[in-house]
């Protein structure tokens, strides 16, 4: 791989979480906070995209971070997961296309 391509990939993390079986319904209390801390992050530049499967089965979030345990820490401290409305995190890292207006 030339370096024109490797430096149009960003290493990012790709975060699937999976709902409880009544996370639809059990994550109503917490879901205010939950969705401002997701945009505070994502105006921070940590959180590249996220949201949930319309299903609400599991959802899918693009962490910018350094290493995998902070990408742990983030998720271990969200409402969510706290409160059981996530039951189960997969990690890992992704390559993430860069926009041409990143360079």
């Amino acid at each position: 791989m030339n370096s024109e391509v490797r430096g149009s990939i960003e290493r990012v993390w790709h975060v699937e979480a999976t709902y409880a079986p009544d996370g639809a319904e059990a994550r109503m209390p917490f879901r205010a906070e939950h969705i401002a801390r997701l945009q505070r992050l994502k105006a921070e530049g940590t959180v590249i995209e996220a949201g949930a499967f319309t299903d609400v089965s599991s959802t899918v979030m693009i962490i910018r971070a350094l290493t995998e345990d902070e990408v742990w820490a983030l998720a271990r401290d969200d409402v969510y997961l706290r409160n059981g409305i996530w039951v189960e995190i997969r990690v890992r890292p992704f390559g993430r296309v860069r926009d041409q207006a990143d360079d």
